[in-house]
């Protein structure tokens, strides 16, 4: 059996806060190929989610904060906000479930969340296609903490 306990999440959390990009990943699922993915994500504020969807292939996503706070934001194709969540299970709101093409970001808002991730495999790395043209690139440090602050001003 695997497990998600504290101190996994702790542990991913430590790692997250080492790593550049403020999050690590800690893999459920075997291999890459498998028909399910399954993660947790630990997420510190200041990592950059670029706004992404899941289109050819087309795969649901599931997002489920095990700890801490984050806002989900589902977007048009403009890159207007269509939808906002504030996901906080110490107040009863604890995940979402993203169709497939549409456009979606995080932004965490609390130190030490970790999601609980859910998509169809096999894992592919997004392609261009699936990267939100009107978003900062995840390398344009400046424009990403613009773009973000943005988004927390519509929380």
């Amino acid at each position: 059996m695997k497990l998600i306990n504290q101190k996994l999440l702790d542990e991913t959390t430590a790692r997250a806060k080492q790593s550049p990009r403020l999050r690590m990943n800690h893999n459920f699922h075997e291999e890459l190929d498998d028909p399910v993915n399954r993660l947790i994500n630990a997420m510190e504020p200041g990592t950059y989610l670029r706004p992404h969807r899941h289109k050819n292939p087309d795969k649901n996503e599931i997002f489920l904060l095990l700890r801490g706070k984050a806002a989900l934001f589902l977007f048009d194709d403009s890159g207007n906000i269509t939808e906002t969540v504030i996901l906080d299970p110490a107040n009863g709101t604890y995940g979402g479930e993203i169709p497939a093409d549409v456009w979606h970001t995080l932004i965490i808002l609390e130190s030490g969340s970790v999601v609980y991730e859910i998509k169809q495999g096999p894992y592919a790395p997004l392609s261009p296609e699936n990267m939100a043209p009107w978003s900062p690139d995840a390398e344009d440090a400046e424009g990403a903490r613009k773009y973000m602050d943005k988004l927390k001003s519509h929380i």
